[in-house]
């Protein structure tokens, strides 16, 4: 579940995001909006205070530029597209070369692990990214790939995926375990590595957070965003990061309680990490969930997210809130939508996964900038909301001109869904639900139905009944109705016709 849009790169280069303090005396600012938008009575409290916690910066700090010297490993089994489950452990030392040990397993729990891989070389920091607000662009250089099977099953395995694209000379078979095998070198001979579909493009983009837990100075903690991987495997070798992975946390400063970053730190390509078996829970989609941080989507996106269940008639609200800057200060726009989902069925293709199809029938947009607010005046005919009547913090019922063309949205819309759900070493509960396509669209067939996670939503309350004034939407907050995505129809022909007309835009307001 979420929105694409196709405006935000090309509006950001303007700077519009920060010239809105002349609305500030109307009572539309994007900030009072925001506050509007976050405020609900008593019983929704615990929601709004998470999410007031994010948009205040929740006490993090950016290093720029990041100094990653250290080890760095996972915090949990992490879910790769394919799907792959790894942890990793990575160490970048002073002279800045680096050794990345990635340990691949056989299940969704990290407890039986297949083989590791070790990949040693060189990460020269470059400049700020242009196109992640926050991330900062890195090139590398591989030395060395080497790799350790842990079964005779995995050894089997490896040696028919590689004989094709591995032969010669240089080809490390017949594979057996626990027994170091070089896939390629430096030096020269066979890529072996092909054959395992391996990149490491995920060191082309980076960011370093800090914060201190519970506001406590003794319980500081790094983290190490390392770029996305491609959702589609087969675009893995050409992509190059727009967005991040789960984080690695610092093995000298982590959580206390992450008891997965110990094991991982102790552990090395003979001796790979064996996180404690759990159960499978459950996926129950009822009550209210929120983002526990701002995330960030491909193409420049930063959003947090609430999701309110209700599963005495399976019906579901979502408030998607974006902003213009990677710690979720600065509002640009919100969507509101509702619809229906079905009920879960186990995934065959994703050990753990539940799949659920979802359908949105409603949606209601505002705008909390002005450059949102320009784009969506822009366009002609009643295809978002009605034509030239856009005001920021004013919001529009998008559902009588089937969703908004401007957002790459339409109405209705039909997504493929993938759950799981957790809990963490406090006992909330998490909710992970299918990571967005990397090229932009949306889930809406079947066989593109994700097989890797987003970010986890935590539960803020256990029940879906809602405060007596809507969730996110005030009464007294200015509305307007039009005469008349959901997850997004990306026509080629509207999105070109929206590049051109942005790039007059760009050149006449920014010139």
């Amino acid at each position: 579940m979420g929105i694409p849009t196709l405006l935000l790169p090309l509006l950001l280069t303007c700077g519009w995001t920060e010239s809105l303090s002349l609305y500030a005396s109307d009572g539309r600012s994007p900030r009072l909006a925001l506050e509007k938008s976050l405020s609900w009575p008593s019983k929704g409290m615990q929601c709004q205070h998470m999410l007031k916690h994010l948009r205040n910066g929740a006490r993090i700090t950016v290093q720029m530029p990041p100094n990653i010297e250290g080890h760095w490993v996972s915090t949990s089994c992490e879910v790769r597209p394919g799907p792959e489950f790894i942890t990793r452990s990575y160490r970048f030392y002073h002279n800045h070369t680096f050794q990345a040990h990635q340990f691949h397993y056989t299940d969704n729990h990290c407890t039986a692990p297949a083989y590791t891989l070790v990949i040693r070389g060189r990460l020269r920091l470059r400049q700020a990214s242009w196109i992640i607000r926050g991330g900062t662009e890195a090139d590398y250089q591989i030395h060395r790939i080497q790799a350790v099977c842990h079964t005779m099953a995995t050894a089997k395995e490896l040696n028919h995926r590689l004989e094709r694209t591995c032969s010669g000379e240089k080809e490390p078979g017949p594979w057996e375990p626990n027994i170091m095998y070089e896939l390629w070198s430096e030096e020269g001979g066979c890529d072996c590595s092909r054959g395992l579909n391996f990149a490491l493009h995920e060191l082309q983009l980076l960011r370093v957070e800090k914060q201190y837990l519970h506001h406590n100075l003794d319980h500081l903690v790094e983290e190490l965003f390392l770029g996305d991987i491609h959702t589609e495997p087969a675009q893995r070798l050409y992509y190059r990061p727009s967005s991040y992975q789960p984080a690695l946390q610092n093995a000298k400063s982590h959580d206390q309680s992450c008891i997965a970053c110990r094991i991982i730190s102790r552990s090395d390509e003979f001796h790979p990490p064996i996180l404690p078996p759990r159960a499978d829970l459950t996926v129950g989609l009822h009550g209210q969930w929120v983002s526990q941080r701002c995330e960030v989507r491909p193409e420049v996106l930063f959003l947090t997210r609430h999701f309110i269940f209700h599963d005495n008639n399976n019906t579901w609200e979502g408030h998607y809130y974006h902003y213009s800057d990677p710690v979720c200060k600065h509002p640009t726009f919100s969507i509101y939508a509702r619809g229906r989902y079905s009920r879960g069925v186990h995934s065959t293709r994703v050990m753990g996964g539940t799949e659920f199809v979802f359908k949105v029938n409603h949606m209601r947009v505002m705008p909390m900038d002005l450059a949102t607010t320009s784009l969506l005046n822009v366009f002609n005919g009643n295809e978002c909301g009605a034509q030239g009547s856009w005001q920021v913090g004013v919001e529009q019922d998008v559902t009588p001109t089937n969703g908004c063309v401007a957002l790459g949205i339409r109405l209705p819309h039909t997504e493929y869904e993938l759950f799981r759900m957790e809990q963490d070493a406090h006992g909330r509960y998490l909710l992970y639900n299918g990571q967005r396509p990397s090229d932009g669209s949306s889930p809406d067939r079947p066989e593109k139905r994700a097989t890797s996670y987003q970010m986890p939503l935590v539960q803020c309350s256990a029940s879906s009944q809602r405060p007596e004034v809507t969730l996110g939407h005030h009464a007294d907050r200015p509305r307007k109705q039009s005469n008349g995505s959901w997850g997004g129809g990306h026509s080629s022909i509207v999105q070109a016709v929206a590049l051109v007309v942005l790039n007059v835009l760009v050149m006449e307001l920014c010139g």
